[in-house]
């Protein structure tokens, strides 16, 4: 039997449906608050609303797509280094009191080529400087080791700092010729900041042979650095304000970088004030090391006077300090990208490659030079040739960590840094004497001699120690 109710029910809704328009309902809305779990379900499931003729849903969930999620890539070589505790602080104080390594010769040459109008005297004067600094250098690196970095470092820095001053004015109020020889040469006493930087990795990375030569490669690009930068704000300060402002400026940029470097404690290795191992220079393979860094100190040394009285002659003495750092922007960027690529062999197999490419690469400026005389294509063959200064170099500063007593690494180093600077000191002579007696472009051969020379050494076999020699013959 059929039930009333229904039938009314559904006799009204029809009715309804054809006397009114249709019109979409609102959707149910309760008066009391949802809980915070049913709001946030709420938010991503759809609404429901029932209009006369139709179901109505209402999707309001993002259309958007999800972005993929993308792989972390391994942090690089150098971020890895840099993440190391403390290395970033003493990084940076230790840059700063580098840059003047590159200001300093510079400086010097433009100051006093400009007030004595000879570029003898000033290649001379440097060279002796430099010749005083390859004597006094190991020692002060030895007090390095021996009483530490903070203790022996900064009051040499004031002692190198007062003979730049002392240069600065006998160079302004005309003093003698010897007094120039005899203020640049108290200058020998400035440490060795790129050796105890590395001594620093050396004591951070605890013998890792990828790390150390991701940090000497590093180290390599901070020095091709200095001397980017250093030559150009030499030459601009010592030609935009006043011959003495480049030296007076690279005293402050010292003192003040050591003085930063030298507060990092907690990454300085400890002293050693009774080292059990013997010197350096008695350790098998480092002198081999020491003239091989001799010869190609010659390079630096002659390449930079050279280069100088080159754009002098084309009258662009300004534009040397850029010409320069082209150079150094070569090195800059091999050295760095020499660093972030794993060496194949070893180290002593390496080296006589690099001092290969350094020396056929050489011959570009010297070419240039003599065959165009064009000072831009000159500095695009010296940014060429630097390209092989950078991997040569960290060759031969892995070579000497790895042949050097851990207690005198910083002694080692040093010397290594010594030879260079003896280098630098001949091949700053014999460049500006070829300058003044032949030309500034036959000059450019000096720099491709010291290389040659170099890889002769470099090619020379090890010397086996006696001992061996004697063990050897008994056995057989």
């Amino acid at each position: 039997m059929p039930q009333p109710t229904p039938a009314h029910s559904s006799r009204t809704s029809s009715r309804s449906a054809l006397s009114a328009p249709s019109r979409p309902s609102r959707p149910f809305r309760s008066s009391r608050p949802f809980p915070p779990h049913a709001t946030s379900a709420a938010a991503h499931t759809p609404v429901l609303a029932v209009t006369a003729d139709a179901l109505v849903v209402a999707d309001f969930r993002p259309r958007t797509r999800r972005p993929r999620r993308r792989r972390r890539r391994p942090p690089g070589p150098y971020r890895r280094l840099l993440a190391t505790p403390g290395a970033r602080a003493f990084t940076a104080g230790n840059l700063l009191a580098r840059l003047p390594a590159g200001m300093f010769s510079v400086s010097a040459v433009v100051m006093i080529a400009g007030t004595r109008g000879s570029y003898a005297l000033a290649g001379a004067v440097t060279a002796t400087g430099l010749a005083a600094t390859a004597l006094v250098a190991p020692w002060t690196a030895r007090l390095v080791d021996r009483y530490g970095q903070a203790r022996a470092a900064l009051p040499a820095t004031l002692v190198a700092a007062l003979g730049s001053l002392a240069l600065l004015l006998c160079v302004r109020w005309n003093a003698p010729a010897w007094t120039l020889f005899a203020a640049y040469a108290a200058t020998a006493t400035t440490p060795n900041t790129g050796g105890m930087a590395r001594a620093r990795w050396a004591h951070l990375l605890k013998g890792d042979a990828g790390a150390l030569h991701t940090a000497n490669s590093f180290e390599q690009a901070m020095d091709e650095l200095c001397f980017m930068v250093g030559p150009v704000l030499a030459a601009f300060l010592c030609t935009a304000l006043f011959p003495e402002a480049g030296t007076l400026v690279a005293v402050v940029l010292l003192v003040t970088g050591m003085l930063l470097f030298t507060a990092q404690r907690s990454t300085e290795p400890p002293a050693r004030p009774r080292p059990n191992a013997k010197a350096p220079l008695r350790t098998p393979g480092i002198p081999a090391l020491l003239v091989v860094c001799l010869a190609t100190g010659g390079v630096f040394g002659a390449t930079e006077v050279v280069t100088i009285a080159f754009a002098d002659a084309q009258g662009h003495r300004a534009a040397a300090g850029a010409v320069l750092a082209l150079q150094a922007a070569g090195s800059c960027a091999a050295g760095l990208l020499y660093g972030a690529l794993k060496p194949a062999g070893p180290a002593a197999r390496r080296l006589p490659w690099c001092v290969a490419a350094m020396t056929a690469l050489l011959t570009l400026p010297l070419l240039a030079a003599s065959l165009s005389g064009s000072l831009p294509l000159l500095a695009l063959t010296l940014l060429v040739a630097g390209m092989a200064t950078a991997p040569t170099m960290v060759t031969t500063m892995t070579l000497v960590q790895q042949r050097t007593p851990r207690d005198r690494l910083n002694e080692g180093m040093t010397l290594a840094v010594t030879g260079l600077l003896g280098g630098i000191a001949c091949g700053s002579a014999a460049g500006g004497w070829t300058v003044e007696h032949v030309s500034p472009a036959a000059a450019y051969a000096i720099p491709v001699t010291a290389a040659a020379t170099a890889l002769l050494l470099a090619l020379l076999p090890p010397r086996t120690p006696r001992h061996n020699t004697r063990d050897a013959a008994t056995r057989h």
